[in-house]
């Protein structure tokens, strides 16, 4: 079973009008591309700070168009990010969306920053580690094929 996706012509989105920089609407409600405009909006989101306790409340109060599900979608998106996560186990304040103090990041989130990030990298090394054995094992097994393929050549 097969998707088709959309060309970019036929897609919601192409049927809304441009943001403007200076309108407070962020029409995109598909939650990648809505992170994409709130990195663009604010230096916050673009800078991978720690944001806010409750920031999904400033954004919707700032930008009432907004849809819930999307913007949590994309929030976790944001929070998740090796970038964010890197930048928050090292970081003492968290911002509001205009890039102000707004409350402290406590040892316990950087510490649990810390951890996800570890275990982040742990994954990452061992996904690279299993794409090697793997590739090494292909160019074996193409060497003996090669071999075999080279042996009864030879008695033919």
């Amino acid at each position: 079973m097969t998707t088709s996706t959309p060309s970019p012509e036929t897609t919601p989105e192409a049927c809304k009008p441009p943001i403007n920089p200076t309108d407070n609407a962020l029409p995109s409600q598909n939650a990648r591309q809505l992170l994409k405009e709130l990195q663009e909006k604010f230096p916050a989101f673009r800078d991978c700070q720690p944001l806010a306790i409750g920031i999904d409340k400033q954004l919707m109060a700032r930008l009432p168009d907004l849809q819930r599900k999307p913007l949590r979608i994309a929030l976790g998106i944001h929070t998740h990010s090796l970038r964010y996560l890197k930048t928050s186990e090292k970081a003492a304040h968290r911002v509001d969306l205009d890039g102000q103090p707004a409350g402290d990041v406590t040892p316990e989130q950087r510490l649990h920053a810390a951890k996800l990030v570890k275990e982040r990298l742990q994954k990452q090394a061992e996904q690279r580690k299993l794409q090697r054995q793997a590739e090494a094992q292909a160019r074996q097994h193409a060497a003996k094929l090669g071999q075999l393929v080279e042996k009864f050549g030879r008695h033919r």
